[in-house]
């Protein structure tokens, strides 16, 4: 049987262009993209598995064959011995009290602040909140030197501290840490709150809800995307933070963890084996903090992202 000119011919140019499903062609700008973010990936991560492959070799292997030879053994015996050396399970404990009510205390003023300059309308709500934000500009640095007087100067009850002052207490670092982080998460959560429709704190008010029930019961209820992410932002930068508790805090047993691996390294020998080890450790309880919350973190960096 012939085939007219009328009947279509087979599409076999269309077959032939058309990716199949052994011949996926990817474009060239595309295979450029994941190979430099491959790159990226590989030098971010390279830090870290050096200090694992260090803390996993005896230093007498790399004070005999050097840091760059082939392992001649391994072992968890650095691990053990910085968990012993340093004293990490009461820095840890110090760590958790300096951290938990910071995180706390910084989300819950952050987020009255952010409320009240966001959803109400009055002539200085926007100063207010760059007031808020410009506490972040200035280094911790310029800050130490008018903040450790005024610590010599503030008493408190012996139930609170035991040197009647907020310096030298666990109080002093919880209240600067929550001073110090205010700014940027006043900043975050009002941006956020601004997107929470206006009607449904009218609607609230008609039904007698007041402003304390409103930002309670609704407001805080529909910011818990914002709150996971600065959660997690914030437990890291405060659990690894070591200049205020270095600086006031005179009394080394009340440091936190990051203040544990000082004690890894003698007056005049240094094991750096030893104190990959041990820094390793103090990053777990972060790694956990952002695994428990990444699906609430992705979530809440990834809010807004589809308004145009």
């Amino acid at each position: 049987m012939t085939t007219t000119a009328t009947e279509p011919a087979p599409s076999r140019a269309r077959v032939e262009r058309g990716p199949g499903p052994h011949t996926v062609s990817r474009p060239p700008r595309q295979t450029g993209r994941h190979l430099m973010l491959g790159g990226i990936a590989l030098l971010w991560l390279l830090p870290l598995l050096w200090a694992v492959y260090t803390s996993l070799r005896p230093y007498e292997d790399t004070a005999k064959h050097g840091y760059l030879s082939w392992p001649h053994g391994i072992s968890l015996g650095n691990f053990t011995d910085a968990w012993t050396q340093s004293g990490m399970p009461h820095f840890f404990w110090n760590s958790v009290l300096i951290t938990v009510p910071s995180v706390l205390g910084t989300l819950l003023f952050s987020a009255a602040v952010a409320f009240f300059v966001s959803r109400f309308d009055f002539r200085w709500n926007i100063a207010l909140l760059m007031l808020f934000t410009a506490g972040n500009l200035l280094p911790a640095q310029v800050l130490i030197t008018p903040l450790y007087r005024l610590y010599l100067l503030v008493p408190l009850p012996p139930w609170m501290s035991d040197s009647l002052l907020l310096y030298n207490s666990v109080w002093g670092i919880i209240a600067i840490h929550i001073a110090y982080q205010c700014g940027f998460c006043t900043f975050v959560l009002s941006n956020y709150m601004k997107t929470i429709p206006q009607e449904i704190s009218e609607a609230a008010l008609v039904d007698g809800a007041q402003v304390w029930r409103q930002f309670f019961q609704i407001i805080l209820p529909l910011c818990r995307p914002a709150f996971a992410a600065l959660a997690t932002l914030e437990s890291i930068w405060i659990y690894n933070d070591f200049f205020w508790p270095l600086a006031l805090i005179e009394t080394g047993d009340k440091r936190p963890i990051t203040s544990a691996l000082a004690n890894l390294q003698g007056q005049y020998f240094t094991n750096p084996n030893l104190i990959a080890a041990g820094a390793l450790m103090t990053a777990v309880p972060t790694l956990l903090v952002y695994f428990a919350l990444q699906r609430q973190f992705i979530s809440g960096l990834t809010i807004g992202s589809g308004k145009g």
